[in-house]
């Protein structure tokens, strides 16, 4: 988070006695501006996989995203407990394979589609190839198709990737997936100003600004320095969202005083579950509205309508000074 912003820039003599972080996503109440994003196959983590994180982001109060290749079924996780939950979508190329997926959810009380829009072919991850990684048979797809498949020597995601996924999905597609469902679409995997526009055209109730966990391609930006581009493009027309980079309560303000309306984390829930489950995803993002809390009362913010882009400065910032 440190490669487009330099400083926070906070406000003293502020009444910050009471600190109130909730606030609404797509009109759902949340207690924090933090999201659990949809990252695949958490059983490699856990045994109980994405059931316990389910638990831990409704203990939490925080709207979760469960992701097209959880390694538990969109009815085991809907049953767990009672919670706001979005589901990611991947396009594959049997369109009919995602359309009964988007009706699974549906069917099963979720909330939104998280409609991933970066990944036409999975980027080239050196360290799954390095490990031969080898993606489980995923639950949701049990009857439907077998992710076994020939690695040629070097990652089976890629191989099953390279098999599934819809590289022809574009923007006018998004019509198809407006005929399938009734949820609020949101694209993720936003970085241009262009992008911003083009999905504003289209229509879709919001963006989340991501580069897929820096592993889609090389020599994108980071998210937090295309953040501000999004943001200014969209014109407050629909929601913006934050996904990567965040690990400390000072980096969910940055993103908010960017425009950002709240934030999703990846590897943190993943790493808090691995090391102690439910109870470990709880701490991740029960330390991250701790730290937020914090950061909001030292900067002067007692709500997050109070945190702007007045409380940040970036490098361009400083350019501008020093001219």
């Amino acid at each position: 988070m440190q490669m487009n912003i330099s400083q926070l820039r906070p406000r003293i003599l502020v009444d910050v006695s009471k600190i109130d972080m909730s606030t609404t996503i797509l009109g759902y109440k949340t207690s924090a501006p933090i999201m659990v994003g949809p990252t695949a196959m958490h059983k490699l983590a856990h045994p109980e996989g994405e059931v316990l994180t389910a638990k831990a982001a409704a203990a939490c109060d925080v709207i979760m995203g469960l992701s097209f290749s959880s390694t538990c079924t969109i009815e085991e996780v809907a049953s767990s407990c009672n919670a706001v939950r979005f589901f990611q979508l991947y396009v594959y190329k049997q369109r009919e394979i995602s359309a009964l997926m988007v009706k699974r959810a549906e069917m099963n009380g979720f909330k939104a589609i998280l409609l991933t829009a970066d990944t036409p072919k999975l980027g080239r991850r050196e360290a799954d190839i390095k490990n031969k990684m080898i993606a489980p048979q995923l639950k949701n797809f049990e009857g439907l198709f077998s992710t076994e498949v020939e690695d040629s020597g070097g990652s089976n995601l890629e191989a099953y990737a390279s098999k599934t996924l819809d590289p022809s999905f574009a923007w006018k597609d998004i019509a198809w997936l407006r005929s399938i469902t009734k949820l609020p679409i949101l694209i993720k995997g936003v970085l241009t100003r262009e992008d911003a526009i083009k999905a504003v055209e289209v229509g879709v109730e919001g963006i989340i600004v991501s580069n897929h966990g820096a592993r889609q391609l090389d020599y994108v930006p980071a998210t937090i320095s295309a953040l501000e581009e999004v943001v200014l493009a969209v014109k407050g027309r629909i929601p913006v969202l934050f996904d990567g980079g965040i690990r400390r309560g000072t980096d969910v303000f940055k993103a908010l005083a960017l425009g950002a309306q709240a934030v999703l984390i990846g590897r943190p829930v993943v790493y808090g579950l691995a090391a102690k489950g439910e109870y470990g995803v709880k701490r991740v993002i029960n330390m991250l509205k701790d730290e937020l809390e914090l950061t909001m009362a030292l900067s002067g913010c007692p709500t997050l309508s109070d945190i702007t882009k007045n409380h940040v400065r970036t490098q361009l910032d400083n350019r501008y000074c020093r001219m």
